[in-house]
C-alpha cells in the first residue's frame, strides 16, 4: 500500500495525550464527560485487553462508536474481535458491533460532529462542524462507524 492509499489514522500528540489520559482517568472513576466511556477491546494479536476513551453516540435510541481519528488500533482490534466492553466506573457492558457501510454514515457523522466537533475538528482538513451532506459523504470512508448490537 502506498501512502496515498493507506487509511487515515491521526495519532494523538502533545496536549492531546494528557487530555486523553485525564478523560480516561475520570471515566474509570465513573465520571462521564459528554457521554465518554472506556472502550476495552482484545488485541488482535496479543489477546490482551486494550483500553481507550471514546465518545458514545446515541441516535434514535441506537448507540454507535465513531472513530474520528480514522483506522486506529482500537478500530483494527474491534474488527477482529467483533465487540468488546464499554466501561464507566465499575459498570461493565459487553457488546458486539456491526460496522456501517459508508452510505449510512453521513447522518450519524452530522450528529457526532455537532456534539463533539469542538474536540475532533482538528483531525480533518474540512469544516466538519458545518459540513453539508456532500462533505460528510466524502469524509465517511475515512471515519469508521460501528453500531453497538
Amino acid at each position: 500500500m502506498t501512502a496515498a492509499t493507506q487509511p487515515r489514522h491521526v495519532q494523538a500528540a502533545g496536549f492531546e495525550i494528557y487530555f486523553n489520559k485525564f478523560v480516561h482517568f475520570l471515566t474509570r472513576k465513573g465520571i462521564s464527560l459528554f457521554g465518554t466511556r472506556v472502550l476495552a477491546v482484545r488485541g488482535r494479536t496479543s489477546g490482551e485487553w486494550r483500553t481507550t476513551p471514546v465518545n458514545l453516540l446515541t441516535h434514535n435510541g441506537v448507540r454507535y462508536l465513531v472513530a474520528p481519528r480514522g483506522h486506529t488500533q482500537w478500530v483494527r482490534n474491534i474488527r477482529v474481535a467483533g465487540g468488546g466492553e464499554l466501561r464507566l466506573g465499575r459498570r461493565v457492558e459487553s457488546f458486539t458491533v456491526t460496522e456501517l457501510p459508508d452510505d449510512q454514515k453521513p447522518l450519524l457523522l452530522r450528529h457526532y460532529f455537532k456534539r463533539w466537533g469542538w474536540e475532533v475538528a482538528r483531525f480533518f482538513d474540512v469544516d466538519i462542524k458545518n459540513a453539508d451532506y456532500e462533505v460528510l459523504a466524502a469524509v465517511a470512508p475515512t471515519v469508521p462507524v460501528f453500531r453497538i448490537d
